[in-house]
């Protein structure tokens, strides 16, 4: 399982370097590799799941970028920034922890609004659509969770 699992994030990381390279823009950001140990190794968490995944990127992240532009890069503005990030995909239930570190990412290198599109928003669907692959192949889980399961509950009958 342990090889299964860092096969994945091989494959992704890969995948998503030689794109992006291909493309002339990166599809990788550092959070991203912290992605594939949920995606590939526990894909059966609610955390590893594509709206966690992809949402909570994209909510770390503007939340970042907003912040950036009208704080200085301080201990207590990184720590706000993260703090918030937290607080937004908890509210949001789009929790996902690797992209906690998105906001100091965003504060460290410096990145445009752009860096929402490309890595962060077409980087995290690729890795979900590339997991999503592996495991299909693979067989030995099932991800992404299904949304909704098989059985319809039915409300309370009349019977007489």
């Amino acid at each position: 399982m342990a090889l299964l699992a860092g096969t994945g994030g091989f494959i992704a990381i890969l995948c998503l370097y030689q794109l992006g390279s291909w493309l002339g823009n990166p599809l990788l950001m550092a959070p991203f590799g912290a992605s594939c140990v949920l995606i590939f190794s526990l894909p059966q968490s609610p955390l590893s799941q594509p709206a966690n995944v992809i949402g909570g990127h994209l909510v770390s992240t503007a939340i970042g970028l907003f912040l950036h532009m009208y704080l200085p890069t301080t201990g207590w503005s990184l720590g706000l920034a993260v703090g918030l990030a937290i607080a937004a995909m908890m509210a949001l239930r789009l929790t996902h922890p690797p992209a906690g570190a998105d906001p100091l990412v965003v504060f460290i290198d410096n990145p445009g609004w752009s860096y929402l599109g490309l890595p962060v928003c077409a980087g995290s669907v690729l890795l979900v659509l590339i997991g999503m692959l592996y495991h299909a192949m693979g067989r030995s889980h099932r991800y992404p969770l299904p949304i909704f399961t098989d059985k319809v509950q039915a409300g309370p009958t009349n019977s007489k």
